[in-house]
């Protein structure tokens, strides 16, 4: 079921704003300008569900202080998750490049605030602003080669492996070592049972590399977590950030 952001009071919106992420951050000032006017800020809950495969986008999303899973979903229950956006990015990018409808179920992980823009006034800064054009197709093309190397990875490595990356990517996106990830939300994103979730997650908490209970996540030790992580964290822990500083140079 499609569910909608609360959104906030006029007070609360007052206090929130400025609200920036850092894709948002790339563009010139006075094309940020505009498009943060067209937008509300709104408070994200966790677990809630902004897109379901092949539903209307309506709006366009930048969060803040939120995480979003993006999970790919085969025969509506078997779920894979392709991507993960946070400050770093956005949600709902393709539809400026002519796709109305989500590829993927998109659900938040962390609850917090997001900019959001109607689908059709972004579509319409899309077609009038060079910077923010140039800025999604260099997006759009970071998250398929993320989707790809996560489908990689889900393919060809084991899983303790596979969970330090997820981990290590949302204390990224975050910018936390600590967080809260249930079995059951890391077995859809995982694409396995919550068995083995729990054998893994306990694999790396008998190292010592993480503190795990009751969904409560700390990395106690970063460099034996990247270890102990497939080689697919390297090539994508940096994809977020995008280099938005050399964007527009």
């Amino acid at each position: 079921m499609h569910t909608h952001p609360s959104i906030f009071s006029d007070d609360d919106r007052a206090q929130a704003r400025p609200v920036l992420n850092r894709l948002l951050s790339g563009l010139p000032d006075d094309d940020r300008a505009r498009l943060l006017a067209l937008c509300d800020t709104v408070r994200l809950e966790a677990g809630q569900v902004l897109y379901e495969p092949g539903q209307t986008v309506d709006h366009i999303y930048f969060p803040v202080g939120c995480l979003i899973s993006l999970l790919a979903v085969a025969e509506g229950r078997m779920t894979l998750e392709v991507g993960s956006v946070g400050q770093e990015g956005m949600i709902g990018a393709s539809v400026a490049l002519g796709h109305g409808q989500a590829l993927v179920r998109a659900v938040v992980q962390r609850a917090g605030r997001a900019s959001r823009i109607d689908a059709a006034a972004f579509r319409a800064e899309f077609k009038r602003t060079a910077s923010l054009q140039r800025l999604l197709y260099r997006y759009t093309d970071t998250l398929l080669a993320q989707a790809i190397q996560i489908a990689v990875c889900s393919r060809f490595h084991v899983l303790e492996a596979r969970l330090a990356r997820s981990l290590l990517i949302t204390r990224d996106r975050l910018q936390s070592e600590k967080f809260h990830l249930t079995h059951e939300f890391l077995a859809h994103a995982l694409g396995v049972r919550r068995v083995g979730v729990t054998k893994a997650a306990s694999a790396l908490q008998n190292q010592k590399l993480i503190s795990y209970s009751r969904g409560n996540i700390e990395i106690l030790d970063s460099a034996g977590l990247e270890a102990a992580s497939c080689r697919c964290y390297e090539l994508v822990k940096d994809d977020g950030a995008l280099g938005m500083a050399n964007v527009f140079l």
